[in-house]
């Protein structure tokens, strides 16, 4: 059998809809925590497959998180090595910092909330998401690394890249429309307006936007050459 190993920045950010794709392409999954202590010897080169979820934090916050260098050195070794590798949000901007991009706050600010991104390449696994509302919630963009392939964006910020067919790195949420787990998410606003219509939204838009997800993903797994 396959190994993934997902890597959780917070236990609430989890691969959720992208789980069902990752099993149906034969791999059996584990998970580890930044702040399990075995996070910091954890070989990020070993698993077939490796997911770096999203978080709260910003790849520049190192005093807060000092675990954030030796996921980055990690994550970079593997990068080198072409191995399969997924990452969602803050795993995407890991995922750009490690290949020698600059990961910033975006000057548009927060971006959150449902809305449909732009393919910058009609053939790539994200066409399964065109045109469908998706989860976003971020407020750092990155500098596209060297050698990576723009695949979307918003009026805002970048979305997503590859670099050849095994690196993918997603900036939004496809993973997040049918998981009790928004609830913690939603403890981050200080608006409770806000709180009501991003509820609305994931009840109405998110499903639609975990099936467009999972065609995205299971397209992405079985095009991967290992």
């Amino acid at each position: 059998m396959k190994s993934a190993l997902i890597v959780r920045h917070v236990p609430y950010e989890g691969c959720a809809g992208y789980r069902a794709p990752v099993e149906a392409a034969g791999y059996v999954i584990d998970r580890i925590d930044v702040t399990d202590p075995a996070f910091a010897t954890a070989d990020l080169t070993a698993p077939n497959l490796l997911i770096v979820m999203g978080g709260p934090m910003g790849v520049y916050d190192v005093a807060e998180n000092p675990w954030i260098p030796g996921e980055i050195a990690s994550l970079s070794r593997r990068l080198a090595a072409d191995l399969p590798t997924l990452g969602i949000c803050l795993g995407a901007q890991m995922m750009a910092a490690a290949l020698g991009a600059n990961v910033y706050k975006g000057s548009g600010g927060c971006e959150i909330g449902f809305a449909p991104i732009d393919l910058a390449d009609p053939d790539s696994p994200l066409r399964h998401v065109a045109g469908v509302p998706v989860l976003h919630w971020h407020g750092d963009t990155f500098d596209l690394p060297e050698g990576a392939e723009l695949l979307a964006t918003t009026a805002r910020y970048r979305q997503g890249f590859r670099r050849g067919s095994n690196l993918l790195a997603l900036q939004f949420h496809a993973e997040m429309g049918e998981d009790a787990r928004f609830e913690a998410w939603l403890d981050y606003l200080d608006c409770p307006n806000h709180r009501g219509e991003l509820t609305e939204e994931y009840r109405t838009l998110g499903p639609a936007a975990v099936r467009a997800g999972q065609a995205m993903i299971a397209e992405w797994l079985a095009g991967l050459r290992v």
